[in-house]
């Protein structure tokens, strides 16, 4: 009698990337697991690397690691993570930027086929990631071949137009780059994309035929409750007041004055900046200020610069109606703070992720001289990140897509939790972003300035214009869900490309043992 496992269909879900900061390709295989019973095998770059591909070891400089995916992936019976790690070219780079791009695709090209032909089990199908093209595309479609599998590309945006923001649109290497995501790209036995524009651009000028997915939060991305948020700011106290010498409007010179709030409260372990407790009850602080929270990987396709001078704007235009100057003292600054004198709050702008560019703007953040804003860096774990947004009172969006064509996955996390988004406006963003129902779009660091200076007038209780919108991310968030886009739209073209060969999913899941 052959076991149950072997009766179940498989599929693998391939990211060239890291898979925790890949949330997509996450729901992709808690879908498959839980909602068509289906084993599955991630195939990316993990958390912990453990394999040293020794032949390769005199070109690449380090193994890198990747972040956690969330809990309900770690821990599913019916998936399992195969880790691979990054290859890095250090020292090949510095004799040849061309050279070393070729090797390491070779490299990762190697290493994928391995992976896929080799360490897993033959799947019914195979669901990857695109960006990036180069080399996972051909590698896939080489795999699938040989394992008599199907090849469906899920697309994101389009490698080579990210290529084109440090190259040009019209360098060799992005044109070759281009027709390489086109050729393969029309092997694949299905598609699925992530807008209607993108749907129509690979319709009109790929010749692929795709299938919208929109993005949908999962439903671990939910409003916070009290009780959550309370925990959540205990957790994170040492990060959002860090001991390092920076004094800003959440931490500051006076040691008399406010870490959080006032020295007295740090008597109380319980309190947070944002909540206190008293006894069994935890309420929020009328005079805490406004919490913004923005994710980045920090990648050239958000200019953060945008949101440093809408912070220093905002920061400029409330002094200038409270018609304060440099010369106030900072003790009469605070001291209103404490009493709830606030007509503008202070704003605490929390960016969370990793990426190339962080450092350099983590420079310019020490380089501003601001009085009511401050600004912190933080990676969060994936259960964590939810509970932010759901704590938050505002997001803020800086995606602006290579193509155009693709939408913010971070946007519809912050709608998942109730969060109102401020996005940087671009062609399709409409398609997610309803303009004063759910958020706003700006197009200038003065525009979010203004959508600030709105906004948080009269916070935390009298902001009519923030509440609407609060309201109508929550409207946003309980219409849809992953579980439901996924199963209307994604899970007959993955039943019929990858088991219409064989017998229909179905009946598969219902035939009896022999």
């Amino acid at each position: 009698m052959e076991s149950t496992e072997k009766k179940r269909g498989r599929v693998a879900v391939v990211v060239l990337g890291d898979i925790g900061r890949s949330p997509r390709m996450q729901y992709h295989a808690l879908s498959l697991a839980e909602q068509e019973n289906l084993l599955v095998d991630i195939v990316a770059n993990g958390a912990t690397i453990k394999q040293n591909f020794t032949l390769f070891h005199f070109l690449c400089s380090s193994l890198c690691t990747g972040s956690d995916p969330h809990v309900s992936i770690r821990e599913h019976h019916s998936i399992r993570i195969y880790q691979m790690g990054s290859v890095h070219l250090k020292g090949l780079s510095k004799i040849s930027s061309a050279l070393a791009l070729v090797v390491k695709a070779a490299i990762q090209f190697v290493i994928l086929v391995w992976f896929l032909c080799v360490k897993i089990a033959r799947p019914d199908a195979f669901i990857v990631q695109n960006p990036p093209s180069v080399p996972t595309l051909a590698a896939v479609k080489l795999s699938s071949w040989l394992r008599r599998s199907k090849f469906i590309i899920d697309w994101h945006n389009f490698g080579y137009t990210l290529l084109g923001l440090s190259h040009g649109r019209n360098h060799i290497i992005v044109k070759t780059y281009h027709w390489f995501e086109s050729y393969f790209g029309r092997m694949a036995d299905g598609s699925l994309c992530v807008t209607k524009a993108m749907q129509h651009e690979l319709a009109e000028n790929w010749e692929i035929k795709a299938t919208v997915l929109y993005d949908q939060p999962p439903e671990f991305f939910h409003p916070t409750s009290m009780k959550e948020k309370h925990e959540l700011f205990c957790r994170l106290k040492n990060d959002i007041c860090p001991p390092n010498g920076a004094f800003d409007c959440i931490h500051t010179r006076n040691e008399k004055s406010f870490c959080f709030e006032a020295s007295n409260e740090l008597d109380h372990p319980s309190d947070s900046l944002f909540t206190s407790q008293v006894g069994n009850d935890i309420f929020l602080k009328p005079n805490r200020p406004a919490l913004v929270v923005s994710s980045t990987s920090w990648t050239p396709d958000e200019d953060f610069s945008i949101l440093l001078q809408a912070a220093l704007m905002y920061d400029r235009r409330v002094s200038g109606v409270l018609g304060e100057d440099d010369s106030i003292a900072e003790e009469k600054l605070w001291l209103d703070i404490r009493k709830g004198e606030q007509l503008y709050p202070r704003l605490l702008f929390i960016i969370t992720g990793k990426g190339p560019e962080k450092a350099k703007y983590e420079q310019q953040i020490k380089k501003l001289k601001l009085r009511r804003v401050a600004f912190r860096t933080m990676w969060l774990s994936a259960e964590d990140y939810p509970l932010l947004l759901g704590s938050a009172d505002l997001g803020v969006s800086l995606h602006t897509s290579s193509s155009g064509l693709d939408l913010p996955m971070k946007v519809v996390d912050m709608f998942g939790c109730g969060l109102p988004v401020c996005a940087a406006s671009y062609s399709c963003i409409k398609e997610l972003v309803k303009v004063e129902k759910n958020g706003l779009l700006f197009s200038s660091p003065s525009e979010l300035a203004d959508e600030f200076m709105m906004l948080f007038k009269g916070f935390p209780d009298k902001c009519e214009s923030l509440k609407s919108l609060k309201d109508g991310a929550l409207a946003t968030s309980s219409s849809s869900k992953w579980s439901t886009e996924w199963e209307t739209h994604a899970m007959p073209l993955i039943s019929e490309v990858s088991f219409s060969s064989n017998v229909q999913l179905r009946i598969l899941f219902n035939k009896p043992s022999s």
